[in-house]
């Protein structure tokens, strides 16, 4: 019988998922309860690994996982998982996609209140002011941008194909199965940042991808187009994004992802005064706060990506060596 073995205690109801989820397809070992001196043959006959970082794992444990057929996160956003000892060859999966549902409905509540002016004409009600035929804008018609086509961005094409917007994308392979209008390649990103109304951005964190916007891909937005950042702050220039909000009062940012960020950084902080400006609409990274009823969702999914390598099948959301962050 494979083997995989659990980085963490994920409490007895999520025990019954993961046993369920398995289906027999390999037996479930919690590190947390076994004595020290059964750690290390767990993990050397380890066919599989599922954690939420490698900082579960003591000194020199990791070593330990030369044979394992994969190594699964719990979340899609791993670059803040260190990785620079991970065995040659091991593969190691994200669990990208695995919240992409609840994290759609967030970028569209943003980009609808940008567009219907929620916040603006609420703060005019609280001072008095009553803008009934100030205009907004409808979203129907207009370019949804998806920077990152993979779980994520499937789910937010739905959405923004069900409110009459054309979806267009870019993923590394610049083609998708999914019923869209248009998809590239990175190299055309310029394109896709000129044709939309609304970019979500939803692609990981990589050093290719770090200040993949700054000044010069922003100016080539449209003047009243809509920002949505999921991903990573570190994506967006946060000087060059600040200015351009400034200099163009039209332009709105939906800022659900930061620069400085408590669960990575230890604290909040922002060195441009965002929330200043008129133009801002920001989340405190709870795009994926609806974990509580998805939870067991991205759970089995993870599982699922497990039994896909146990079976000899490639997995899902490989993340090569080339991207890893640390």
């Amino acid at each position: 019988m494979a083997a995989l073995v659990i980085t963490y205690d994920p409490g007895e109801n999520s025990r019954r998922i993961i046993a369920e989820a398995l289906d027999g397809a390999a037996d479930a070992i919690y590190l947390p309860d076994l004595p020290d001196a059964a750690r290390a043959d767990a993990l050397r006959n380890a066919d599989a690994l599922l954690a939420r970082s490698t900082r579960e794992l003591r000194q020199g444990e990791i070593a330990l996982l030369r044979d394992a057929r994969l190594v699964q996160f719990l979340f899609a956003g791993i670059d803040q998982v260190p990785l620079k000892d991970m065995p040659a060859g091991v593969p190691v999966a994200s669990n990208g996609g695995a919240y992409g549902e609840p994290m759609a409905e967030h970028a569209l509540a943003m980009a609808l209140a940008a567009a219907k002016r929620l916040f603006a004409e609420h703060a005019a009600l609280a001072h008095g002011q009553f803008n009934q035929f100030a205009p907004n804008r409808m979203l129907a018609g207009g370019v949804c941008g998806i920077l990152g086509f993979g779980g994520i961005g499937i789910a937010m094409a739905r959405l923004a194909r069900g409110i009459g917007m054309q979806v267009h994308a870019i993923n590394r392979r610049g083609r998708t199965d999914e019923p869209i209008d248009w998809i590239a390649t990175p190299d055309r990103l310029d394109e896709l940042l000129a044709a939309s109304n609304v970019l979500v951005i939803c692609t990981p964190l990589t050093p290719k991808t770090i200040g993949m916007i700054d000044a010069a891909q922003l100016a080539r937005m449209k003047d009243d187009a809509i920002l949505v950042n999921l991903a990573r702050g570190e994506i967006v220039d946060e000087r060059a994004l600040y200015e351009h909000l400034r200099s163009h009062p039209n332009f709105t940012a939906c800022i659900d992802a930061w620069w400085i960020e408590p669960v990575r950084h230890g604290e909040f902080r922002m060195d441009q005064p965002f929330m200043t400006l008129p133009n801002v609409i920001g989340s405190p990274h709870n795009s994926a706060a609806a974990i509580a009823a998805t939870g067991p969702i991205g759970l089995r999914r993870a599982i699922a990506n497990v039994k896909r390598a146990l079976a000899g099948e490639t997995p899902h959301n490989l993340v090569p060596p080339e991207d890893w962050m640390i």
